[in-house]
């Protein structure tokens, strides 16, 4: 039976689905969703993140957390956290650039925040040779160490519910089934309190998206992190305060139709970083960061350089096409944004600024 058939059926008995119901069987229903059968990264799955672009993201990334590591007195034992890992190549490249710092790696606890089965498996090859557990949500990392984590394009991909003002109340968009095909609809006028202080920015019609899984996320590391030390890079695309449907299906590396065949293309929708960062306190939070500007603050180009040296032809040309596509503004130096989280007794991750 196919995940489309499931949907109509539970609509059928139990009504419409909100959106973010509808997320999260498409991406993680146990024996349809796209994170749990099948590989979505690189050339030939749906979209490349970047660190399958280039090593020197994950390097940059890991020599970040290692000086945070040092700014903070370099405690003798910390999590290593990555929320979303994808394949395990960033972390991968993160350790082997960090292992440069002495203790860094021998005091890391590494943890992978993964809930796809098929995902552990290639993590745990790429990571073959380093002591890795992994663990199903924030709340586990819950010990009493403190906490360097990793989230790159993992907020995107929570599922969010969506609401459409209407005068003074808002109408939640939903998905029923009601010619025998999935389509979008809307619920009844009703209140949100959560969403009054967005009446102040909005007009009839518009769209606002919200995202409780995020909430609770950022809740739990806001705490650790302000209680115990340690800090977060939070990269994805978005905006410091989310307006209008940003909902998307990718399939082949283009758009797909939202609806269509459910559980075959991945579905994002852009971070609200304004709510992340309130959702974190009392930890503190930097400036939103363009990725180029962050990167290259780091030295990427030096690093660019550096390799460059031992490269030719068609491998020096995809060098330099991955140091554009990662930094330059009209790619995803600009498209992709930064938010570190820190105690507010320290000073920001390197990279970023309050």
């Amino acid at each position: 039976m196919s995940l489309e058939t499931l949907l109509k059926e539970r609509i059928a008995a139990s009504g419409p689905l909100t959106v973010a119901d509808y997320m999260a069987e498409a991406l993680l229903n146990p024996d349809h969703g796209y994170y749990t059968t099948r590989a979505p990264f690189g050339a030939k799955g749906d979209f490349t993140t970047a660190p399958e672009i280039s090593q020197m993201f994950g390097e940059l990334i890991g020599l970040c957390l290692a000086q945070s590591w040092m700014d903070q007195g370099a405690p003798a034992r910390f999590t290593l956290a990555e929320f979303g890992p994808g394949r395990g190549t960033l972390m991968a490249d993160a350790l082997r650039a960090a292992a440069r710092v002495p203790g860094f790696v021998t005091a890391a606890d590494i943890v992978l925040v993964e809930a796809s089965p098929r995902l552990r498996k290639v993590q745990a090859d790429t990571l073959d040779g380093h002591d890795v557990r992994w663990v199903d949500g924030a709340a586990e990392l819950l010990l009493d160490a403190p906490l360097w984590c990793i989230a790159n394009e993992f907020f995107d991909a929570l599922p969010i519910r969506q609401f459409v003002r209407d005068a003074d109340g808002w109408r939640e968009r939903c998905i029923g089934a009601p010619d025998g095909a999935l389509s979008f609809g809307l619920s009844p006028r009703g209140e949100q309190p959560q969403l009054n202080h967005r009446l102040e920015d909005t007009q009839d019609g518009d769209v606002v998206e919200t995202c409780p899984a995020a909430h609770a996320i950022l809740s739990e590391l806001g705490h650790r992190i302000a209680d115990q030390g340690g800090d977060a890079l939070i990269i994805d695309y978005g905006d410091w305060r989310a307006l209008g449907d940003t909902l998307q299906a990718v399939k082949d590396h283009d758009r797909a139709d939202l609806l269509d065949m459910p559980g075959t293309a991945d579905i994002t929708a852009h971070v609200d970083f304004e709510a992340l960062a309130q959702a974190a306190a009392p930890a503190a939070h930097t400036r939103l960061t363009p990725q180029g500007v962050f990167l290259e603050r780091l030295g990427m180009t030096a690093r660019a350089q550096a390799l460059a040296k031992r490269l030719e032809g068609a491998a020096l040309e995809t060098h330099v096409a991955a140091h554009r596509r990662l930094t330059h503004p009209d790619e995803m130096g600009n498209l992709f944004t930064v938010l570190g989280l820190f105690p507010a007794s320290s000073a920001p991750p390197p990279g970023l600024s309050t």
